[in-house]
C-alpha cells in the first residue's frame, strides 16, 4: 500500500500517506496491547487470591449493586420497548407518506393525460371553427350569387315581356 500510494498524484498522496501511518500506528498499538493480554492472565491467580479476601464486604456490596443493575436493566427495557414503538410508528408513517406519494403520482399522470386531452379538444375546435367560417362565407357567396342569377333572370324576363308585348 505504501508503494501505490508514493506512486499517486501530490495532492492525494499525501492524504494516503498520513492515513497509512495513522494505519500502521494504530496495528502497532494493537499488537503491544494483544502482547500484555497474556501476562494479566498469569496475574489472574493472585486478583483471584486479593478478592477472595474481601468476599464478606462484597456480598453485601453486591445485593445492592444487584438492585441497582435490576433498575437499571428495567429501565433499559422500558427504554427498548419505547424505541419499538417509535420505530413501529415511524414504519407506519413511512408507509403512509409512500401511499400519498402514489396517490399523488397518480393524480399527476391523470391531470396530465387531462390536459393533453383539453388540448387535442381545443385543437379540434380551432379546426371545427376555421370549418364553420369557411362554411359561412361559402353559404354567403352562393347567397349572392343565387341574388344575383334571379335578378338577371327576373330582368330577362322583363325584358322579354317588354319586347314581345311592344310588337
Amino acid at each position: 500500500m505504501d508503494l501505490e500510494a508514493r506512486s499517486l498524484q501530490p495532492n492525494v498522496k499525501a492524504v494516503l500517506l498520513a492515513k497509512l501511518r495513522e494505519y500502521k500506528s494504530d496495528l502497532n498499538n494493537l499488537k503491544s496491547e494483544h502482547k500484555r493480554l497474556p501476562s494479566a492472565n498469569s496475574n489472574q491467580a493472585a486478583r483471584d487470591d486479593l478478592l477472595e479476601s474481601g468476599m464478606a464486604d462484597a456480598m453485601s456490596v453486591s445485593a445492592n449493586q444487584r438492585g441497582r443493575l435490576m433498575m437499571s436493566t428495567e429501565r433499559l427495557n422500558e427504554s427498548s420497548d419505547r424505541i419499538k414503538e417509535s420505530r413501529r410508528t415511524m414504519l407506519e408513517t413511512e408507509e403512509l407518506g409512500v401511499s400519498i406519494l402514489q396517490d399523488l403520482h397518480q393524480q399527476r399522470q391523470s391531470l396530465l393525460h387531462a390536459n393533453d386531452t383539453l388540448h387535442g379538444v381545443d385543437d379540434n375546435i380551432s379546426k371545427s371553427k376555421k370549418i364553420l367560417t369557411n362554411m359561412s362565407r361559402r353559404m354567403s357567396r352562393n347567397k349572392w350569387i343565387i341574388s344575383s342569377i334571379i335578378v338577371i333572370l327576373v330582368v330577362a324576363i322583363a325584358l322579354i315581356l317588354y319586347f314581345k308585348l311592344s310588337k
